[in-house]
């Protein structure tokens, strides 16, 4: 498999200065964007919050799939979609994966109250597909996964992915290593 490139980006959009600088991986089939989700794993620890956006085929779903993966839970991840979340309780000492998808949810964090996101967070990774707008008061530490691909009729594979960590769990986190 030929290793993603990467290369380091500007810092956290936002401009915040507690962040780390982004990181931007280019990955050619499922295959590495689920190695990426391998890759990923072993860099997260309970209390992760994750963010991924991303055009609908992008590889959200994907990556959190290599993640399940690397992180040794329970049970296959698939697209939660329909059912909102799915909790994957770890198979080892690590913590369970919480994978959520927002899209359809219209409101902000008050319609995701019910989910519980805040009582599993501690505990957790939490990784909230189609995020943005709606999770980011439950910490101010959290890892954004933006996944560009080609838009319009392409069945082009190549995405381009920019990691961008926020707040001070994030502000040494060395995300160039993925890129490996």
């Amino acid at each position: 498999m030929e290793a993603p490139a990467a290369h380091q980006g500007p810092a956290e959009p936002s401009g915040s200065s507690d962040s780390a600088p982004a990181v931007e991986i280019t990955v050619t089939s499922p295959e590495q964007m689920r190695e990426l989700g391998r890759r990923l794993a072993k860099v997260l620890r309970a209390g992760d919050l994750l963010m991924l956006s991303g055009e609908l085929g992008a590889g959200k779903t994907t990556l959190t799939r290599g993640l399940g993966e690397g992180m040794g839970v329970r049970g296959a991840v698939t697209s939660p979609t329909f059912v909102i979340a799915r909790v994957h309780p770890s198979l080892g000492d690590g913590p369970p994966l919480v994978h959520v998808d927002a899209y359809r949810l219209s409101g902000g964090l008050d319609e995701m109250e019910d989910l519980d996101l805040d009582v599993s967070l501690p505990d957790s990774v939490i990784v909230v597909e189609w995020g943005e707008g709606k999770v980011e008061e439950l910490t101010d530490d959290r890892l954004q996964l933006r996944i560009h691909r080609a838009e319009g009729d392409t069945t082009d594979e190549v995405r381009h992915v920019t990691l961008a960590g926020i707040g001070e769990r994030w502000t040494s986190a060395d995300l160039s290593v993925l890129a490996v």
